[in-house]
């Protein structure tokens, strides 16, 4: 905001407050009201003003409180923000970025732990981010909102708290669309985003003491995927499980899963494994640990793909 005057922010209660999660916290006392605004209780009233905003050149970026919150501004991020730069010949760019908090493990009520990111990466027009440390959230977010395209940047709300080196803002980034290698590995490739990405690290320590090598790729983008690297991996490893807190059927893990036996079938040792969130409703906050993947269900996934 610093650097460019067009940049702006709205979203409930980012101003005063500074955000639910404190993310916005001293921004509107130092950029003032007509540059990070208070809107009303209507997520498709946030959406839609950030188009409009757009359209006359300046850099929305939305806040959306909650994940579940988003749904109401679905209609305008589907049929208007994904379209209109294909609709208007590309005379219309639109550079909104759309942050919303995701995921489980914080003990929430009901609409306030959902992972809504495959409604989204089935939409073509829109760029999906997610980061899984301080510094890729760093990263990320500049470039997002940097970005002439729409971007859906899911922050996981269980890692705000978690604290890391930041890359200083001299050194030259990796290109937004580049999965990460988060840990090297030879026998099987475990394949994570956001929340779940720490999760596959732990899994990863714990196999190594049983002399299993694991990779753990980071996608960091999850429109575009980066297949170069989920690629190289699999052919290397010849085993792949893909972990996400969304619910497995249709998720993303589908996708990944699919497209990769049909570009690494002859290098595939077992079928792709996922784990993800069961087909229920996320449950109450007392049952969320029996509902989130956890070490010993990646472990699991792990074994299964050495019993082949």
């Amino acid at each position: 905001m610093a650097a460019d005057p067009k940049v702006v922010l709205l979203g409930e209660d980012v101003g005063r407050l500074g955000g639910v999660f404190r993310v916005t916290d001293g921004l509107q006392e130092e950029f003032g009201e007509a540059r990070v605004i208070d809107s009303p209780l209507s997520e498709s009233g946030i959406v839609g003003a950030a188009i409009g905003l757009a359209m006359r050149g300046y850099r929305p970026v939305c806040e959306i409180q909650f994940d579940g919150f988003v749904y109401p501004a679905f209609d305008q991020i589907v049929t208007q923000l994904s379209r209109l730069h294909q609709r208007s010949a590309g005379h219309l760019r639109m550079a909104v970025t759309i942050r919303i908090p995701y995921g489980g493990g914080i003990h929430a009520v009901e609409h306030h732990s959902e992972s809504p990111e495959a409604y989204f990466a089935h939409t073509p027009g829109l760029r999906l981010l997610t980061p899984s440390t301080s510094a890729d959230a760093y990263l990320l977010l500049r470039q997002a909102i940097a970005c002439d395209d729409p971007v859906i940047f899911f922050e996981p709300k269980r890692r705000y708290w978690e604290r890391g080196p930041l890359t200083a803002p001299e050194d030259p980034p990796p290109p937004m669309e580049r999965a990460r290698v988060a840990r090297p590995g030879t026998d099987v490739t475990l394949i994570a985003y956001g929340p779940t990405v720490r999760t596959c690290l732990d899994a990863a320590s714990a196999a190594a003491a049983d002399g299993r090598s694991v990779e753990v790729v980071d996608l960091r983008s999850l429109a575009p995927l980066d297949w170069p690297t989920l690629a190289d991996s699999v052919r290397r490893t010849g085993r792949a499980v893909v972990v996400h807190e969304a619910v497995v059927t249709a998720g993303l893990g589908a996708e990944i899963a699919a497209r990769l036996t049909e570009e690494c079938f002859y290098h595939l040792e077992a079928p792709v494994g996922r784990v993800g969130g069961y087909h229920a409703p996320y449950p109450a906050a007392r049952l969320e640990q029996e509902y989130l993947p956890d070490l010993d269900r990646v472990l699991d996934a792990v074994d299964r793909a050495f019993r082949y």
